[in-house]
């Protein structure tokens, strides 16, 4: 099987999350006017069964070639998961619906440089996906008890162009 990575847009990614980004941003002048705010950019929900917000830092080797081969996904069923890159960096975002996942769900998109993701709780995702650098990324995610990563290996490899 073999996916085309779309653009990433706010429309397109509403079913599996929110996009992380300035642009179309509520937004407004803060410290005297030094600073500006990019207000309410993603919607963190990580407290199902006793779960805390996190913040970490993921430093993730770039996948080689394109297309690039996946063969596994995961979802997260008590808390959400937010991705955004560091530097100016593109990366891929796989993903398929919550509930049994299915392989002809599968959507790829193409997150642009100066763009982040936050993956809601249960959707079905690959795991972070840098593709041209080694790429450090701010990870908002859940610590707590309970079980919180689903893992399935596909039926064969699904490959993603970009």
């Amino acid at each position: 099987m073999l996916l085309q990575a779309a653009a990433l847009t706010r429309e397109a990614f509403a079913p599996f999350g929110d996009v992380i980004q300035c642009t179309g941003s509520e937004h407004y002048p803060i410290n005297a006017g030094t600073t500006e705010r990019y207000h309410n950019l993603a919607k963190v929900d990580v407290s199902e069964a006793g779960g805390r917000p996190i913040i970490s830092i993921f430093v993730a080797q770039p996948m080689p070639g394109n297309p690039v081969d996946l063969r596994l996904m995961e979802r997260h069923p008590l808390a959400s998961q937010a991705f955004m890159p560091l530097s100016a960096s593109r990366f891929l975002a796989v993903v398929a619906p919550p509930g049994e996942f299915r392989v002809g769900k599968l959507q790829a998109f193409l997150v642009a440089a100066g763009q982040g993701i936050n993956y809601a709780r249960e959707v079905w995702h690959h795991p972070v996906l840098a593709i041209d650098v080694e790429t450090r990324f701010l990870v908002v995610d859940r610590e707590g008890p309970g079980h919180n990563c689903d893992e399935i290996e596909l039926p064969a490899p699904v490959q993603v162009a970009f």
